[in-house]
């Protein structure tokens, strides 16, 4: 009956507060250690050295169409303009726990 009513708040919470199940899965302290190791080059503190007004701001996330997990998985999967690709580079997880970190970031101001 506990497991129920565990999962049933879950859902509930879920529901409620708009969280996807990729970003309850997600390892944000992993995601940062990635998006360090493999982003921060071009993108420190949520800015962008190559094109500057296409930085990880939210208000530019929103703009650019680009404020959820799918979008920015499909982002750093494959690349776009001066973005390389890092499908063939790191695993499909640690693309996933970059995502959630980026969006984390861009919510709390970076």
């Amino acid at each position: 009956m506990n497991k129920v009513l565990s999962l049933s708040g879950l859902i509930i919470g879920t529901t409620i507060f708009g969280l996807s199940s990729q970003a309850i899965g997600a390892d944000i302290a992993a995601g940062e250690q990635i998006f360090n190791a493999n982003c921060a080059a071009c993108h420190a503190g949520g800015n962008n050295a190559i094109i500057t007004e296409k930085t990880l701001k939210k208000d530019v996330l929103e703009a650019n169409a680009m404020n959820s997990v799918d979008a920015i998985t499909v982002q750093v999967t494959n690349g776009k303009g001066a973005m390389p690709a890092f499908g063939g580079r790191l695993e499909s997880e640690d693309i996933d726990n970059v995502a959630n970190y980026v969006l984390s970031q861009a919510e709390q101001g970076w």
